[in-house]
């Protein structure tokens, strides 16, 4: 049985497979795309851009939010390309594991010189 630490390795092992080859400056859907792809090509489930619903009292909003990348349905992961995180960043991240029921979250900025300086994990 695979564990959210276990997909937590390879998604920042593939992470940091895409930025070397990359580099900073993209836009996020290309970074997005290619870590995609190397989840995929490693044999992991990957759903980009997975909508979420929000329950608000009574009602249900079907598309409340939306996962950068769901990997096994265990491990959600929030990409960026911007200067430095913000509290708000970090508030998404947790904001939808709540949302979600998942333990972990990885942050990742693509948008620095090393990607180790833009990884940011993220806990239920």
């Amino acid at each position: 049985m695979i564990t959210e630490n276990d997909l937590a390795f390879k998604v920042i092992g593939a992470a940091i497979e895409v930025h070397k080859r990359l580099g900073p400056g993209l836009l996020e859907s290309a970074y997005q795309e290619c870590l995609a792809f190397e989840l995929k090509k490693s044999g992991l489930k990957v759903e980009k851009e997975v909508p979420r619903p929000i329950v608000y009292k009574e009602i249900q909003l079907n598309h409340g939010y939306r996962i950068d990348l769901l990997i096994e349905d265990l491990l959600v992961v929030e990409l960026k390309t911007v200067e430095t995180f913000t509290d708000v960043h970090l508030a998404q991240v947790l904001t939808y594991l709540k949302l979600g029921g998942y333990k972990l979250g990885l942050l990742i900025n693509f948008n620095v010189t090393k990607l180790s300086e833009g990884i940011k994990r993220v806990i239920l």
